[in-house]
């Protein structure tokens, strides 16, 4: 049974990783998938590999999203995950003591201003039919303190508060809009790729990169998808100003506490 047909789902950032297997789980469900991404090339690649539509989205940008409502007008599910860790460019400090101004905006930028603005694009693109699902794609990081990256993860807990002041708004209008969290530990994307390296020791540190989880090994993309799906679905209708944990028992209880 294809538990998203007839469904119009918005994912972002979906060129790679999460995003990408987000969007492909909704493909093979039946949804209609539109690709978003500001990597244009590699966003158009990843939406003719699934066979779905590609629009370029930078989600920091009003001006994209107003595009965007413009092409896409009504959804019935929006995927907000586009999202950085501000280490893309090599390491830099992100602590609390050295972390500089402008660092620390351009996290918040794309992670919680780039879900806010997805949140109200979401609301617009589903308040006429007066249902549908947000999906944020929040972290691990934003249940707990991290003093290495600190924007990273104060971005991401605001978007689980966000979360939930959007699903106790949609439901005070009196729609059936939905807006949920989803929190990711170690789940094996590109994003981890300068961490791990391709040496002979790259086995070595994903061991030591999970020696914390309880399962003992990282998560995968599809792993995530697979929750994403549920709360896309109308067998999630009762769920909304939730978060979904997928982080192989790292948060279950002290004996695992994150490093």
């Amino acid at each position: 049974m294809q538990r998203l047909k007839n469904k119009t789902c918005v994912v972002t950032g979906a060129a790679r990783g999460i995003g990408r297997a987000i969007a492909a789980r909704f493909h093979d469900e039946g949804a209609a998938v539109i690709v978003t991404d500001i990597d244009e090339e590699a966003g158009a690649a990843t939406a003719a590999d699934i066979g779905c539509r590609f629009v370029a989205l930078d989600v920091r940008e009003e001006a994209d999203w107003l595009r965007l409502a413009g092409i896409v007008p009504v959804a019935d599910v929006v995927v907000n995950n586009a999202g950085v860790t501000g280490f893309e460019a090599g390491m830099v400090a992100h602590d609390p003591e050295h972390a500089s101004l402008a660092d620390w905006r351009a996290v918040h930028q794309v992670n919680l201003d780039g879900t806010f603005l997805g949140c109200r694009y979401a609301i617009g693109a589903m308040k006429a039919a007066g249902t549908g699902s947000i999906i944020n794609i929040s972290s691990r990081s934003g249940l707990v303190g991290i003093p290495g990256a600190a924007a990273y993860a104060s971005s991401k807990a605001a978007i689980r508060n966000h979360s939930k002041t959007v699903a106790l708004y949609c439901a005070q209008q009196g729609w059936k809009i939905r807006c949920n969290s989803v929190h990711p530990a170690a789940i094996l994307t590109p994003i981890w790729e300068p961490m791990l390296g391709d040496g002979p020791d790259r086995d070595a540190k994903m061991q030591t990169l999970v020696a914390d989880t309880p399962l003992r090994r990282f998560g995968m993309p599809d792993e995530v998808a697979a929750i994403a799906v549920l709360l896309a679905s109308d067998e999630a209708t009762y769920v909304t100003g939730t978060e979904v944990n997928i982080d192989g028992g790292l948060l279950a209880g002290a004996a695992a506490s994150p490093g």
